[in-house]
C-alpha cells in the first residue's frame, strides 16, 4: 500500500511538470525574443495583437509579424506575473520589457489532441 502512494505521489508531481512544459517553452523562447521557437507551438492560424495591429495569421505569417515585432522591439527580459491552466488550456501574462518599451504580454494556449497550441498572443503598451 506504501508503494502504491509512492507511485501516485510521483505521478502526480511528474503531472504536474507536464501541464506547464509547453507554455515553459513558449516563455524561455519570449526570454530571448526568439520567434523560430514561439512559431513552434503555433495552432493553424494565431491571433496576434499589438498597439499597431491586430489579425489573425496562419502560422507562416504569425511568425513573420512576431519575428518582426522583436526586430523592432529587441527584448530584453520578460517577467512572468502569473501563469495558470484551466480546463485544458494554459496562459501567461506577463511584462515584456525591450529597448524601445515595455509591454503587458498575454499568451493564450489551447489543448488540441496530445499537444498544447499557441492560439494567441498580446502585446499591449504599458
Amino acid at each position: 500500500m506504501k508503494q502504491f502512494f509512492t507511485f501516485l505521489a510521483i505521478g502526480t508531481l511528474l503531472s504536474g511538470f507536464t501541464i506547464f512544459s509547453s507554455i515553459d517553452d513558449v516563455i524561455a523562447a519570449m526570454k530571448t525574443g526568439n520567434s523560430a521557437d514561439i512559431a513552434r507551438f503555433f495552432d493553424n492560424t494565431v491571433e496576434i495583437n499589438m498597439p499597431e495591429k491586430s489579425n489573425s495569421y496562419s502560422k507562416s505569417q504569425a511568425e513573420l509579424v512576431l519575428k518582426d515585432f522583436f526586430s523592432s522591439n529587441m527584448v530584453k527580459y520578460f517577467e512572468v506575473i502569473h501563469k495558470g491552466e484551466n480546463s485544458g488550456s494554459q496562459y501567461c501574462i506577463g511584462t515584456l520589457v525591450t529597448k524601445t518599451g515595455s509591454f503587458r504580454t498575454t499568451i493564450f494556449m489551447k489543448q488540441k489532441g496530445d499537444k498544447q497550441l499557441l492560439q494567441e498572443i498580446t502585446f499591449e503598451n504599458k
